[in-house]
């Protein structure tokens, strides 16, 4: 008996921009299996551009048709099993050693012979073609609007986007708020937090009806958008949407985000081990703090699972824990040669790598 993976995929674009929904597309497959005698023992869909490697159903039906559990796939079109060489690659190399025996396509023929196998890697080809040609084509709209002063995405919190003239308009109702988050921090008696709660109870959410957070509410502080230059890419382009602050207040903003910065920064306590040491129990990462402003202790963030760690561990305790761990391990002496000709080959390619920067 004949065994058939079927396999259905959409992008994760909207679903009126798709040729067949997974739905259409397994109603249009069953049919034509059944039309055609062949026998479906299992299918596969997901919803996920082919344009790069990494489908986890694509992988998962490839590795049991490398096992054996079937040799054959029924799906839409090629473009549905590959747009990139990558897949495209692996599918021709499965039917060359045999291991896909038959492809079926209700919208393409394919021959199991080298003609036909020819006639697939055109087709994996035109797949790949269109999503780069499409890639281009965006990017360069992109520039264009740019070039045009156009935001080229979706406004930002105080705008909104006019679908029938394709520009940006101010948003009555959260516009004002906008310009007095701006107002109010440049007067300096406000930190990031205290603005929050009172744009918060000004009534400026953001997306989903939320709160807007401190790190939102920061971001939209640097933004030169609202004064009316579109920073995108790390470029600053003139834009052509109405500012709703004016360059000056900007400049004071951005001056007390500097000061309250650097002050920030000196404050902060450089903990040696925090970052790269997790829990041993629950596995969630270990953290510190200090009491008195001069002990550290280290603890659980405890944000996996139930965990019964003790809540703190100082500084001394968790050191004498590794030195202790440290000191079990032991190399002979080929393991540390080995360790130190790579090191020597490594600080090579770096003084390699900076003669020819200062070139």
């Amino acid at each position: 008996m004949t065994k058939y993976f079927l396999y259905a995929r959409k992008s994760t674009e909207s679903e009126d921009r798709q040729v067949l929904s997974i739905e259409a597309q397994i109603t249009e497959l069953r049919e034509f299996a059944k039309k055609e005698n062949l026998t479906i023992i299992a299918e596969f869909t997901e919803s996920m551009s082919a344009k790069e490697p990494g489908r986890p159903m694509f992988n998962e039906m490839l590795a049991k048709i490398e096992k054996g559990e079937a040799d054959r796939i029924i799906a839409w079109h090629p473009d549905r099993l590959a747009r990139n060489s990558v897949d495209g690659g692996r599918i021709i190399y499965l039917v060359d050693t045999g291991k896909i025996k038959d492809l079926k396509f209700p919208t393409f023929r394919f021959d199991n012979n080298a003609y036909g196998k020819f006639i697939l890697t055109i087709a994996f080809g035109q797949s790949k073609y269109y999503t780069d040609n499409l890639s281009e084509n965006i990017k360069r709209g992109i520039r264009q609007k740019l070039r045009k002063g156009i935001w080229p995405q979706w406004a930002p919190l105080g705008y909104s986007n006019d679908y029938k003239t394709k520009t940006i308009v101010i948003d009555e109702q959260k516009a004002p708020l906008i310009k007095k988050a701006f107002e109010l921090y440049a007067t300096g008696n406000h930190s990031l937090k205290t603005l929050k709660d009172i744009l918060y109870n000004e009534g400026l959410i953001g997306k989903k009806n939320k709160s807007l957070s401190v790190s939102n509410i920061e971001y939209f502080l640097k933004n030169p958008f609202y004064y009316g230059v579109i920073r995108y890419n790390g470029e600053l382009y003139e834009g052509t949407h109405p500012p709703i602050i004016t360059k000056q207040l900007f400049d004071k903003v951005q001056d007390i985000l500097k000061q309250r910065h650097r002050a920030t920064r000196k404050k902060k306590y450089n903990f040696v081990f925090r970052g790269f040491i997790k829990c041993g129990e629950c596995g969630a990462m270990i953290t510190a703090e200090t009491k008195k402003k001069k002990y550290v202790y280290y603890h659980c963030t405890k944000r996996k699972e139930k965990c019964y760690q003790p809540f703190n561990t100082t500084e001394q305790d968790l050191t004498n824990q590794i030195v202790y761990g440290l000191s079990k391990i032991w190399l002979n002496d080929k393991t540390i040669n080995k360790i130190l000709q790579d090191f020597e080959k490594y600080r090579g390619k770096e003084n390699n790598n900076l003669s020819y920067q200062v070139q």
